[in-house]
């Protein structure tokens, strides 16, 4: 059934206030009121589960201040696309916990690049203990949405990510149900692969507004489902009994006579969006106001839209403007 308000899940912890995925973003998240928290997930060298939005860490890290690492600057091919840079995969845990995180987007987030260097990388099992141990802190039971990143690029290389997840969640408790867990990814090969190992968690399908998951391009070419595809009736039809719902580029939602939440609840799926931001530089051009980049637009007006879309989760990056908005 549709939710009454839905999810405010805090995008990588409280992004819009401190460094993503560090540990006070986590924590500043919980305390401003968020249902769950979303922690995306890569792998090390040694296979140890660590929470970045990507495997190329030279943005959001201090590794490129590290002398000892320059050599491991590279270019690779990930998911179909070159990237250059140092990559999470080249690295042990333990050389990877000598960095410090830095804000993504310093020229939109001045506030938060303040916090630069203060912090190390967290693993997903730290990311679970904060999740729980803040559930008991603040007296209400907060969720996990947790993200998988390249899962293909990952099994290609040796570190599938499947078997690496289930360890992790059954070592932490977090495999039986016994706390609120779901399960995202863009490609829907290794949610199928999670489920059949057992793991109690709800199943979502994150698409994009445009292009096809490499997954399946991959087994398929392009002759696969476009993403833009798999929302319309017919290719929701396919995902009912393989997935519990689907996470939309909020662009989708925002256009004009989409029916994309209505069509996804009418096969009993659940609806997520991303990313609800106030500022100017991520709203749609009839919401943004004026200043700089940084600044906050009419952000309320575009979050209505998406709010009497009958979605039934936000991801937000300002968690305290999320919980205010969706649940007033």
């Amino acid at each position: 059934m549709p939710r009454r308000s839905p999810l405010v899940i805090g995008h990588r912890g409280a992004p819009g206030y401190r460094p993503e995925h560090s540990r006070s973003s986590y924590e500043l998240a919980l305390a401003m009121g968020v249902d769950a928290v979303e922690p995306d997930v890569v792998a090390t060298k040694d296979g140890v589960l660590v929470v970045r939005h990507e495997n190329e860490i030279s943005g959001t890290t201090d590794v490129a201040d590290h002398p000892e690492f320059a050599h491991r600057r590279t270019t690779k091919r990930v998911d179909g696309e070159a990237l250059t840079g140092w990559f999470t995969e080249d690295f042990t845990w333990e050389e990877l916990s000598r960095l410090r995180g830095r804000e993504r987007l310093p020229e939109v987030r001045a506030s938060s690049a303040s916090f630069d260097g203060a912090q190390g990388i967290l693993r997903l099992r730290d990311v679970l203990d904060i999740v729980r141990d803040g559930s008991a802190e603040h007296g209400r039971e907060i969720g996990v949405v947790l993200e998988i990143k390249h899962a293909t690029y990952f099994a290609s290389i040796g570190l599938d990510p499947a078997p690496l997840i289930e360890r992790e969640l059954r070592h932490a408790g977090w495999a039986d149900g016994e706390l609120p867990l779901i399960i995202e990814s863009f490609e829907s090969t290794v949610l199928g692969d999670l489920r059949d190992r057992g793991i109690v968690a709800a199943y979502v399908y994150l698409i994009e507004a445009s292009g096809r998951p490499y997954d399946r391009l991959v087994a398929e070419g392009r002759q696969a489902l476009t993403y833009k595809a798999t929302v319309q009736p017919a290719g929701l039809d396919r995902l009912v009994g393989e997935v519990d719902g689907i996470s939309v580029d909020k662009r989708m939602l925002l256009a004009r006579g989409n029916t994309i939440v209505a069509d996804a609840h009418a096969r009993g799926l659940t609806v997520f969006t991303w990313t609800c931001r106030p500022e100017n530089a991520f709203l749609a051009a009839e919401f943004r106001g004026g200043g700089g980049r940084g600044d906050f637009g009419d952000y309320e007006a575009e979050w209505g839209v998406i709010a009497r879309s009958g979605v039934d989760g936000v991801f937000v990056d300002h968690p305290d403007l999320g919980v205010a908005f969706f649940r007033s």
